[in-house]
């Protein structure tokens, strides 16, 4: 009885990894829109599973602030917030900057090879054009940066605003990748690779802060763009 029970319990662990794996990449994606109703019965039917494993998985989504659990007990993709926009970037910024000047003064040569290696990583998504192995890498590579830095704080603080940026990384992707304005990031991230490499402080710090601009400036223009094909960001009107 006692080996059943413990296979139930792995059973629907793994339902809800599942569950949470895929919703994940999927409101990551832009595939499930932002402010999209997240039906736990539809969810159940489609994973051929119990309510409760994705229950489970739209609890730890709510936790990484991809999803928003209602009073009413429904839950819907977030929103992606616009009018935060400017203070997220500047939190972005100063996080950024921060731990790119923290990683100049302190990397060392073990630093250094995984910076490089989440580079050609992020160069690899890049050619094979695929936007959520694209910020995934993208993650790793400032990362990498952070943990040369070696200020755990800081860390994890831009760990949690670099998640919280995926989503408007991948409208930034396409909008590079259909105008060709820009070079998505690759130039960029190697220049700062290199300030790093070279202790070079106040290099690291400029080039943090042109990378945050170029990100800011170019999703403003992909929202500019697509304003006039009004695309959803915020909660729909019946879930409101």
């Amino acid at each position: 009885m006692m080996e059943e029970e413990q296979e139930i319990k792995r059973v629907r662990g793994t339902g809800s990894k599942l569950a949470y794996e895929t919703i994940r990449d999927e409101i990551l994606s832009l595939d499930l829109e932002p402010g999209q109703l997240l039906d736990e019965t539809t969810l159940a039917e489609r994973f051929g599973m119990s309510r409760s494993p994705i229950r489970e998985a739209l609890i730890r989504l709510a936790g990484d602030d991809l999803v928003v659990m209602l009073a009413n007990r429904s839950t819907i993709v977030a929103p992606i917030d616009i009018t935060s926009f400017p203070k997220y970037v500047e939190a972005l910024d100063i996080a950024q900057r921060m731990n790119s000047r923290l990683a100049a003064e302190l990397r060392s040569e073990a630093d250094l090879k995984t910076i490089a290696k989440r580079q050609k990583e992020f160069e690899a998504a890049v050619k094979a054009g695929k936007h959520l192995a694209m910020s995934e890498a993208n993650k790793q590579f400032h990362m990498a940066i952070a943990h040369a830095g070696k200020n755990p704080y800081l860390g994890a603080f831009y760990e949690r605003l670099l998640d919280q940026g995926r989503r408007m990384l991948h409208l930034h992707f396409d909008y590079l990748e259909r105008t060709h304005d820009g070079y998505l990031l690759t130039d960029e991230h190697a220049e700062m690779l290199e300030a790093i490499r070279a202790r070079d402080v106040a290099r690291a710090d400029l080039l943090a802060h042109a990378h945050t601009r170029q990100f800011r400036d170019n999703f403003i223009n992909f929202m500019k763009e697509n304003y006039s094909r009004e695309m959803p960001l915020g909660v729909p009107e019946a879930a409101a």
